[in-house]
Order: structure tokens, then sequence, then C-alpha cells
């Protein structure tokens, strides 16, 4: 544990990690090239990232338990080769359906590596190491978003898609090579974990980590928190700063970057928090949704367009939500035996990205009907993008619904198994306030 191999195999999943981001956001730079190439609706061309988002939430589970019988070097290695023709695919599509399929591979592979790489943080590092490590994972990893936003962009727009999407595979080569190599499951000493006899015996397995309170609390911790930035960064956001708050694309890919930088920033400060205070892991959560919340409404309710000190700030708040929903592995983590903790980790990986293909497509869906209806002018004006936007209240509110019932289950469980009781936070604050005093 925690060895010298163990930071190898490390550096060399989330080298992986960073590709898969890297190719999870290439379109998010790549909307306004893709609107002109294939020439399609807004509802169209979104559904080149939300299939490749339900293809990714939608194979987190199966994942989850192919981590659990198999490890998780296979699923990197064959992920990021998956990737990598993904986007050859897309690099040569000559029309909108070839280039769904392309992004269903995306998808498919970037399924396979988040949560693989998690499991191998879990095998390799032990104590307060693993959470802390689980940040710099999400913030290593965004430095792939910077490299779309940047060198992706800059390609893209002077050598053209196929040259671009075509570079972009090779990193994913490049990280399947390196994982065939370097990679391992556990360290040579270490036992190997019990697995499922049968099918049968991991699903009964899964239906246990469903029903763990914490587990749940894990789902909506990332469902809550990640949404917002995901939907902006992966392809609404460049549209939005572009077309409708009139930015240049080299402005735009440049905030796009502050989203990362944001992130990296926050993310230590997190896993910090996380492994110093397990118990009130929650209230950083809520902190996020409600910084979220009120920077959104600050900007969908300035009259005009916003400045771009605002605009700042949003991106900078979206960037704090991306290492905030990393706390929802930390639940897993805590409420889940190690044999089980990769179909747990797929559980709650589907919770962010599901939420976020909702919200991305429901975006799309909005801003065609006030085109169509005549209700805006163009279809990705200022007041259509605000009306649009307002539907992350909706699906991100039903969340945090949900997640204070998870919470409360929660609490109840842990105070029943282990006699510890998780008080109110201002009342705790109230206490030491008074002890202070006194």
């Amino acid at each position: 544990m925690n060895s010298r191999r163990a930071w190898i195999v490390f550096a060399v999943g989330v080298f992986a990690y960073m590709a898969a981001v890297l190719q999870r956001s290439t379109l998010g730079v790549a909307g306004v090239s893709a609107a002109e190439r294939f020439d399609t609706s807004a509802a169209l061309l979104s559904s080149l990232a939300v299939l490749q988002l339900v293809v990714y939430a939608g194979l987190q589970i199966p994942i989850g338990l192919l981590i659990d019988r198999v490890g998780p070097k296979l699923l990197i290695c064959t992920g990021s080769a998956v990737m990598a023709a993904g986007q050859l695919v897309l690099a040569f599509a000559p029309d909108i359906g070839t280039a769904i399929a392309g992004r269903i591979l995306v998808g498919a592979g970037d399924a396979a590596v988040f949560i693989s790489l998690i499991r191998l943080i879990n095998s390799w590092f032990a104590g307060r190491t693993v959470p802390l490590l689980s940040q710099w994972t999400g913030n290593i990893g965004a430095i792939g978003q910077v490299l779309s936003a940047l060198p992706f962009a800059w390609v893209l727009h002077n050598a053209g898609w196929t040259p671009a999407f075509s570079a972009a595979a090779a990193l994913s080569f490049v990280a399947f090579v390196l994982g065939v190599v370097l990679l391992a499951d556990r360290p040579s000493e270490a036992a190997e974990p019990p697995r499922a006899a049968s099918v049968r015996d991991a699903l009964r397995g899964l239906g246990l980590t469903l029903r763990r309170p914490g587990t749940q609390l894990g789902f909506w911790a990332h469902y809550t928190t990640q949404a917002s930035g995901t939907v902006f960064a992966l392809f609404w956001g460049f549209p939005f700063m572009v077309s409708a708050l009139g930015f240049d694309q080299a402005k735009a890919s440049l905030f796009l970057v502050v989203i990362v930088v944001s992130g990296l920033i926050a993310g230590p400060i997190l896993g910090v928090l996380t492994a110093r205070f397990p118990l009130r892991r929650s209230n950083l959560v809520l902190s996020i949704v409600a910084l979220l919340g009120v920077v959104w409404t600050a900007v969908l309710l300035w009259p005009g367009v916003p400045p771009t000190w605002l605009i700042l700030l949003l991106v900078i708040s979206l960037g704090i939500g991306g290492p905030g929903s990393l706390i929802g592995f930390d639940f897993a983590r805590s409420f889940n035996p190690i044999r089980s903790l990769g179909s747990a980790n797929g559980v709650v990986n589907v919770g962010g990205f599901s939420a976020s293909f909702v919200t991305m497509f429901l975006i799309g869906l909005l801003l065609d009907a006030q085109f169509s209806s005549g209700i805006s002018p163009a279809l990705y004006d200022l007041d259509a993008f605000r009306r649009a936007f307002a539907v992350q209240y909706l699906v991100v509110g039903f969340g945090v619904v949900m997640f204070l019932r998870a919470r409360r289950r929660t609490r109840r469980q842990l105070e029943e198994d282990e006699g510890i009781s998780v008080g109110p936070i201002w009342v705790v604050l109230s206490t030491a306030w008074k002890r202070r005093g006194a």
C-alpha cells in the first residue's frame, strides 16, 4: 500500500482518465463546427452529446459489476481502445448518423475508465490518502478539458475536423498501450477480494448495494453537484458564450479553462475537508449546490447581457461543482465493503451523468421550441438561453430533495449500527460558539 509501484499505477490510470475527459469534452468546443459540418437542429445536435452520456450512464452499473469480477486493468485498457476507435469514426463521419455512432463508442469506452481508476486507488492506497487521491483524480483528469479547450480547439480551427479528432484519438491509444504494460489490479502481496460465484450472486450483491442508504446518498450527491458544470462544459457553454454573449471563440475557450483551474484549486481543499470532517460531507455538498443556485440566478435574471465578471464567477462556481461531485464516491467507500465497491461506484457515477443528459437534452428541446414557435428570433438568442437554462432548477431541485431523504436514512442507520449520532450543523455550531464564549 502507498508504495512506489502504487504511484506508477496511479499515474498511468490518471493519464488514461485525462485522455477520457479529453474525448468526452471535445464536442464542447466543436459544437459550432459540428452544426456547420452536419447542418442540423439544436435538439439533434445535442443528441451527439446526450447519447454519449446516456451510454456512459447506462453502462456504469454493468461496468461496476465487471470491475468486481475481472478487475479494473482490463476495463481501463479496453475503454481507452474503444474511445480511440469512436473518435476516429467521428473524425471521418460524413453525416450526423455516423457521428452519433462514433460518440456512442466514446461514451462506452469512457464509462469504463473512471470507476475502474477509483477501484485501483482503493486497492493500492490506504488511509486518508484515498479521499485526497480521489479529488486529485478529478483535478488531473480535468486537464483533459484544458487540452480540448486549447490545443484541440486550435487544431480544429486551423487544421480542420478530421485532423483534430484523429489527434485526440491518438492520446487514448497511448493510454491503452501504457495500461497494458504498467497497470495491475492490486499489489502482488495483497489477497484477491472475494468475487461473486455467478451472475445471480453478482446481481444479488448489486441489490444489497443499491439498498444501502450510503450508496443512495452518494448517488444524489453526484447528481446534484455535477450536472450543471457538465452540461456547460461539455456542450451548451460554448454556444452560449459565443452566440448569446458575443464572446469570440478564443475567449470562450479560455473561460472553459477557468472551470478546470477552479476545480484544481477547490479539489484539494474539498479533499482535506472530506477526510477531516467525514460526518459533515453532506454539508459540503449542499453548500456547493447553494452556491451554484445563487450564481445561476444572478446570471439568468441580470437585465441585458451579463457582465464578464459575472460569467467568470459562474465558471468558477461550476468548476467547484466538479470536485464536489467526487464526495459521492467517498460516501460509497464509507458504506460499502471492498468486494462490492466497483458496483457501488458505478451506481454513484450514474447520478451526475443521468442528470447531465436529461438537462442537456431538455435545453436543446427548449431552444428549438422557442425558435420554431417564434418566441425567440434566433436559435441561440440570449433570452432563449435564459429560459432553457432555467430547467436546471427542476432537475437539480429534485435531486436535492432526494439527497436530503437519503441523508436522513443514512444517519439513522449510522446511529443504529455504530451508535454515532449526527446532529444538525447549526446545533453543532451553536454549541461550539457557546463553549468558546464560556
